[in-house]
């Protein structure tokens, strides 16, 4: 039996994404980062932004840019999402309409920006619906934004939603939502891993993502120069906080992303190693190296295996034979 048929028995299945959720927001930047995902394979997503990242006065066009790349030859592994306005914006009906109404069928997701509430979410992802089904696109992934009081008040009920796949935390809209309270230090390092109602909303984002088997995508490193800092950012992310994907909105921060997130290649060889004595033992428990294993452990080890072929490690050949070459992602 598979590994996922027998290790999850009657529970959900964790969702896996690649680690990297790389943002562009022009033409420019949009066609750029095109380019470096042709380069280095499907091993980061790309979010085209309609929103903040965007200019303003230009919506209409702009959404029909972003349906028009989605659809090109130019998006070869169909691993390109869409930012599009906050379900309370004049601009998000139209937005939705245009992207997801052209190019559903090869949308990866949508993000909702600024939700304050579940029920702010479950409205944007009926409207979303509405249009995925015209193309023929039932359960388009939503990732939704969470940057509010409501929304964090409601993260748990956000995350439960059948439909959402990732939940990130915009730091920057969440801290200025305090009006002063919080300093604007504690929007990068390191007073954004020490102060207590920042770290709280991160931990509270990561738990709910877990519980309901989703990804938890950590907040942008806004020093763009420095790829030792987003090094440092990722790492903690992922250490401290239960992270398993963030945010990049320059190519420089793609790799040290993608390093942080990604199981060492000694990490996936043990893996492998003990899934397949596991699968030798048919799944019941063995000991390996003087250390007892069981079906507990494996659900570990599985994951890391599945998080290392997102990141385009070699695996082993007994692990290649559970998990082989996709463009897409392990979801379906």
């Amino acid at each position: 039996m598979h590994p996922s048929e027998v290790l999850f028995q009657g529970e959900r299945q964790p969702l896996f994404l690649p680690a990297c959720d790389h943002y562009a927001g022009s033409e420019k930047l949009m066609r750029k980062s095109m380019a470096l995902q042709q380069e280095l394979g499907p091993v980061f997503d790309i979010t085209f932004d309609c929103e903040d990242g965007a200019a303003a006065g230009n919506e209409e066009a702009h959404a029909q840019l972003v349906a028009d790349l989605v659809l090109s030859d130019d998006n070869r592994f169909d691993r390109i999402g869409a930012r599009v306005h906050d379900v309370a914006s004049p601009h998000f009906a139209r937005d939705v309409e245009i992207i997801v109404g052209r190019a559903g069928a090869r949308l990866a997701y949508i993000v909702l920006p600024k939700p304050d509430s579940v029920q702010d979410v479950m409205r944007a992802i009926d409207v979303i619906n509405s249009h995925a089904k015209k193309t023929g696109r039932s359960n388009l992934p939503v990732h939704v934004l969470i940057e509010t009081h409501g929304a964090l008040r409601g993260v748990f009920a956000i995350a439960a939603l059948p439909q959402v796949e990732c939940l990130s935390f915009g730091i920057m809209d969440f801290v200025s939502s305090h009006y002063g309270a919080i300093p604007a230090s504690a929007m990068r390092t390191p007073g954004q891993f020490v102060n207590p109602l920042v770290v709280r909303a991160k931990l509270e984002i990561a738990a709910a993502c877990h519980a309901h088997g989703k990804i938890p995508s950590h907040n942008v490193t806004t020093d763009i120069k420095d790829s030792a800092g987003v090094a440092n950012d990722a790492q903690r992310a992922a250490a401290e906080f239960g992270f398993t994907r963030m945010w990049s909105i320059h190519p420089s921060q793609i790799k040290p992303v993608l390093k942080a997130f990604t199981p060492r290649l000694s990490e996936a060889n043990e893996a492998a190693a003990i899934l397949h004595e596991a699968e030798k033992a048919s799944w019941g428990p063995i000991s390996l190296h003087g250390r007892l294993h069981d079906r507990a452990s494996y659900r570990y080890y599985w994951t890391v295996l599945r998080r290392a072929k997102l990141a385009g490690l070699p695996l082993p050949e007994s692990a290649a034979a559970w998990l082989p070459p996709t463009n897409a992602t392990e979801n379906t």
